[in-house]
């Protein structure tokens, strides 16, 4: 699989995750948001984390650099204050008509080893949520993901 960055910009909306941060129940809605661009001479995209926390809206602000040729695995490191922190994750599978994928986080200091599904669309259908668990099947992720609240 090869990824154009171009095509991962925008809002994408994480519907299943094993991921804490979004499991406690007190983040709502998250969202990834990429857009294309450079930090320094680095070509990526900057990422901000949008969720809804206490009614008010919350996000971290990133920058994810590629580290292939396919453009399907990243480092990110924060902005600000994270700027000291930074996190490996990889898209494992991006449908063909490029509106959900599946993304695999690796361990930090801070967070566990995890899996994400994110969807350019905020509802998905039954068909697609039948691909995606079909998928995730297929490559062998048996980790139980919760659905994230919308």
């Amino acid at each position: 699989m090869r990824v154009q960055l171009t095509d991962l910009e925008g809002k994408w909306y994480i519907h299943y995750s094993d991921f804490p941060m979004w499991l406690k129940g007190d983040k709502l809605n998250p969202t990834f948001n990429y857009r294309y661009g450079k930090r320094g001479a680095v070509t990526g995209l900057h990422d901000e984390v949008v969720f809804t926390k206490n009614g008010k809206q919350k996000s971290i602000v990133g920058f994810d650099t590629p580290t292939d040729a396919t453009n399907t695995s990243f480092v990110w490191r924060g902005k600000g204050l994270l700027s000291l922190v930074k996190s490996k994750w990889e898209i494992l599978h991006l449908s063909s008509d490029k509106r959900w994928a599946i993304i695999h986080f690796e361990k930090t200091l801070f967070t566990p080893e995890g899996y994400d599904v994110i969807s350019r669309d905020w509802h998905m259908d039954v068909t697609q949520q039948q691909e995606i668990h079909n998928k995730l099947k297929t490559i062998g992720i048996n980790t139980q993901l919760a659905r994230i609240q919308q």
